[in-house]
């Protein structure tokens, strides 16, 4: 089952029950969501000018918009804005849900156990918590307990023909929703000599295509590489331990 269709689902049962909070300039978007699940999710981009234009400061669009992100990081980026605002919105709940989904996707299990307990905690009914569970696995959340600003639990297999055995550190670029976006990524990379690297994970149905660039022996080295990437990029990536197998 796709995790639109999980989302959709969930907002069905969920609208049984009286909201805690009525945002006067909301707007209903399970129409869009189910769009979005039946692969029209194109059409629900073109309207979303629209609609934000109609219904300035909705909670809701602020999740579609999050939705329709290609971006994995901008995407939690509105969904933390979302927390911010408006954490009794109707879709709060599922936002932080989706953020520890990106942040399991690209192997930052401390950030996923500490959004998962804020989701326990302050959303303790809310469906998305077993979901969680079943589709985060906790031995990779505990995996992570000693995670630094380093690290050291994300796998990234380098080509086969090279030696790895010299090289402990990689920068992770991007995780993206779509394959066309991170292509993109990865050819401006490679059109600058970088080396690459695509790693695709699929989190409760989500397929996020992950970017790796560059490999190095040691961490000054890496952190002094990611400070230019991001810059010549306008990227937000981090140092990542390379776990060749």
């Amino acid at each position: 089952m796709s995790n639109f269709k999980l989302i959709f689902l969930f907002i069905i049962s969920l609208s049984i029950f009286p909201q805690i909070n009525v945002f006067s300039q909301d707007i209903d978007i399970v129409t869009y969501l189910k769009q979005i699940e039946d692969g029209n999710k194109a059409k629900v981009v073109e309207e979303l000018p629209l609609l934000k234009k109609n219904n300035p400061g909705s909670p809701s669009l602020i999740f579609l918009e999050g939705v329709l992100t290609d971006d994995g990081q901008q995407a939690v980026s509105l969904y933390t804005y979302l927390l911010k605002k408006f954490p009794k919105s109707k879709y709060a709940d599922a936002a932080l849900y989706r953020i520890c989904s990106y942040y399991y996707a690209i192997g930052k299990y401390t950030a996923v156990k500490s959004n998962l307990s804020r989701l326990k905690k302050e959303y303790p009914q809310s469906p998305y918590i077993k979901l969680a569970q079943r589709e985060l696995p906790a031995r990779d959340l505990v995996n992570g307990e000693n995670e630094t600003d380093i690290d050291k639990n994300v796998t990234t297999k380098l080509n086969k023909s090279e030696d790895t055995k010299s090289y402990k550190y990689t920068i992770q670029a991007g995780a993206f929703t779509v394959a066309d976006n991170a292509n993109s990524l990865k050819s401006d990379l490679d059109s600058a000599g970088y080396f690459t690297k695509v790693e695709d994970k699929n989190v409760a149905g989500t397929s996020f295509r992950i970017i790796y660039v560059g490999k190095f022996v040691n961490q000054e080295d890496a952190k002094n590489f990611l400070k230019l990437v991001n810059s010549k990029f306008n990227l937000n990536g981090r140092v990542v331990s390379i776990n060749s197998k």
